[in-house]
């Protein structure tokens, strides 16, 4: 049986003075949490960091845990530009990156103001995946692609992992499970109940076996929207709240499908259903007021973790 392993994406970074989330940091990665993750976005309905220049200034002040993307939009830089950012922090963080890539799309505008056509996203992630691990690996690269072309280029220093930082797919269209299968070292999901994620894991299966590839230290992650509270009801209403404000659309129906919700037992009930699914990586994004997010990372570090810590002993 695989280990469950818990990494955190703390919301709303800005909504802190740079030194109050410098120190959360510090807590998660003494808490145990094996992952901090950033989201990703140029223009979004709320301020946002850019997200790989906000892990690199975790770098410097943690040891060990790694550091994510969740997950970087890669369709709206060139590729060079993003092998060579990522590059840069896991040689910054000892080898530390996890390179979570998606297509986004939910906001048209960011894309219209980075210039890139919006109906090409999917065709410049793909295409941009190759293109990052040359550079990742050769010296000197060559690509020959649809929207890329360049010979005997370096762009040193190399990652310090080999051949490359992994890299884990976002999404839960046909398209990102293929993709997934074919070029990702992880799968990682958000926003689908565990029944789409059991058919998400096998679809992803079906297609690696097709593509002749196997999946050996393939990991099934999830970003899992976590409120914990004395009861189901007002853990309730907090998720639907702050999800409907930072995403703009009402997610009051969504609570019951896509939410991790409620006490810690009823918490853990939910996780176990997306863990017989076949995922085996939690990313704990807790939805709640700014000021109570280091109490709910205390909360699933000490009472929802070591559940799954002692199934897998």
């Amino acid at each position: 049986m695989l280990p469950v392993r818990f990494g955190a994406s703390p919301s709303t970074p800005l909504l802190r003075a740079p030194r109050e989330q410098f120190r959360l940091v510090e807590r998660l990665e003494a808490l145990g949490f094996d992952s901090i993750w950033s989201g990703d976005h140029v223009s979004f309905h709320n301020p946002i960091l850019e997200s790989v220049t906000l892990l690199a200034s975790y770098a410097s002040i943690t040891s060990h845990i790694k550091l994510g993307t969740g997950v970087y939009l890669l369709a709206l830089r060139s590729p060079a530009i993003a092998a060579k950012t990522s590059a840069t922090l896991d040689v910054l963080s000892g080898g530390r990156l996890v390179f979570g890539v998606g297509v986004g799309g939910e906001n048209p505008k960011e894309f219209e103001v980075c210039g890139i056509p919006h109906r090409e996203r999917g065709a410049r992630v793909t295409e941009g995946i190759d293109v990052v691990r040359a550079l990742w690996r050769d010296t000197p690269a060559s690509f020959h692609g649809r929207f890329t072309s360049f010979d005997g280029v370096s762009i040193d220093p190399k990652p310090v992992q080999w051949p490359g930082p992994p890299i884990w797919i976002g999404g839960r269209s046909e398209a990102a499970l293929r993709r997934a299968a074919r070029q990702g070292d992880g799968w990682f999901s958000y926003v689908v109940h565990a029944d789409r994620y059991r058919q998400g894991a096998a679809r992803i299966r079906e297609e690696a076996d097709r593509a002749g590839r196997a999946l050996d230290g393939f990991v099934h992650a999830h970003l899992a929207f976590v409120t914990l509270g004395r009861d189901y009801e007002k853990a309730r209403d907090t998720w639907v709240h702050i999800l409907s404000k930072r995403y703009a659309q009402d997610f009051g129906p969504l609570a019951g499908k896509y939410g991790i919700i409620g006490t810690p037992a009823q918490c853990a009930e939910q996780l176990e259903r997306f863990i017989d699914a076949g995922c085996h990586y939690f990313v704990m994004n807790p939805i709640c007021d700014n000021d109570e997010t280091e109490v709910q990372f205390e909360q699933i570090a000490a009472d929802i973790a070591p559940r799954f810590a002692a199934r897998a002993s």
